[in-house]
């Protein structure tokens, strides 16, 4: 890989690694130790996502008129403030809400631009690119979420220390070895929703994007569960908080251990759509394996499987996008994919915590393994009419 590919990976790793200090322990903390409602707590993480959503796209703005190097500066600068504010103060469920929200947007900023950056550098990568840069998101996701569990279990302050402290340390590196970056940057490359909607230049694949994004947008509302509903109901049944977090943990190490088998599974199947079926299936069967589990080996048996489900899903969906983009709209196209990503997991915790708290989370299960349906059918049906253009035009 290029020497910015490999500095893109080792800063997302580093600053993955400080986010998950956190993010897997919120719910739990807000429900558990806040005393607040599942509900409550997802409307915050709905904001704190919701903010992301605005960071995706500021950052594209940001990206497209200024530098890729400020733009990550900027945001980082915002996270790493919001981070140490919190370490502080997070006894307070208000002060607790106001820096999530800051830390989801400052991180927000960020994302888009490292995936356009990633595209940028590394065109001829295709999949291996945007795989680099998820590979280091879940190598981060392991090393925090094994550390976070033991380190909350002694006491949730020093979650809140550690989360800053690693935070600064990615602010530093990008401060001193991102300077160059933008001497890389694609000047074509768009990523900003918000100053490319009236340049679209081909309706057609913009909706198909739109299309194929709907199925993304249900498998993270369902996948954020594990982050908020489910990660209550473990405390609830008596599961320790260091098994949970090492849930996440098992997710992230297998992810980095399991890639020469997506890699043997990608060389002998080809199609990005059949790896989207192949993984919804799996989903499917970790939500039916959580739905019975009632110890921490079953539940962990269910994240396993869930893990090779995304595997196979999650850098799919970019892949296709990519494919889909017209000339110089790639940035474009991911920073609409990032966004959506981001309100799966703004909607999913509000979604369940108001099943939960009202009904129960059996129904809960029933309704994802329902909604789990759509990606099969927005997957068959996004390029349909993609390929009927093709085929007109070939006969003309």
């Amino acid at each position: 890989m290029p020497k910015y590919i490999w500095l893109l990976v080792i800063a997302t790793a580093i600053n993955v690694t400080g986010a998950s200090f956190l993010w897997p322990l919120n719910t739990i903390y807000m429900h558990n130790e806040l005393g607040k409602s599942l509900a409550f707590a997802g409307f915050i993480l709905m904001f704190n996502q919701g903010a992301s959503i605005a960071g995706n796209l500021i950052g594209g703005l940001l990206f497209d008129k200024f530098s890729a190097y400020k733009t990550i500066l900027g945001g980082t600068g915002i996270a790493v403030v919001s981070a140490v504010m919190l370490a502080f103060t997070h006894d307070s469920i208000v002060s607790y809400s106001i820096f999530l929200v800051l830390i989801g947007f400052g991180s927000g900023i960020t994302w888009p631009v490292m995936f356009a950056m990633a595209g940028s550098i590394w065109p001829e990568g295709g999949r291996r690119a945007f795989n680099a840069i998820y590979v280091a998101q879940n190598f981060g996701v392991a090393l925090g979420a094994t550390l976070g569990g033991y380190i909350a279990s002694i006491s949730f302050d020093y979650i809140f220390i550690s989360n800053a402290t690693v935070f600064l340390i990615y602010f530093i590196i990008v401060l001193f070895t991102f300077r160059n970056l933008d001497k890389e940057k694609d000047r074509q490359m768009h990523t900003s929703i918000l100053q490319q909607r009236a340049k679209i230049q081909s309706r057609t694949a913009f909706t198909a994007l739109f299309i194929l994004c709907g199925g993304f947008l249900i498998a993270w509302i369902a996948y954020s569960q594990w982050q908020s509903t489910i990660a209550s109901y473990t405390q609830d049944i008596g599961i320790p908080l260091a098994q949970y977090s090492s849930l996440w943990a098992i997710n992230g190490f297998l992810i980095v251990l399991g890639q020469p088998l997506i890699k043997w599974v990608a060389e002998r199947i080809t199609s990005q759509k059949v790896h989207i079926y192949m993984g919804t299936v799996i989903f499917i069967v970790s939500y039916l394996i959580a739905m019975v589990s009632e110890t921490f080996t079953m539940f962990a048996s269910a994240m396993v499987i869930l893990t090779v489900g995304e595997m196979l899903v999650w850098p799919a969906v970019p892949t296709l996008a990519n494919e889909l983009a017209p000339k110089g709209r790639g940035g474009f196209y991911q920073g609409i994919v990032n966004s959506v990503g981001a309100a799966g997991r703004m909607i999913g915790p509000v979604f369940g915590g108001f099943i939960v708290d009202l009904y129960n989370i059996e129904l809960l299960f029933i309704i994802l393994l329902g909604l789990l349906i759509i990606p099969f059918v927005t997957t068959r049906l996004y390029d349909r009419k993609i390929k009927v253009e093709h085929n007109q035009n070939m006969e003309v």
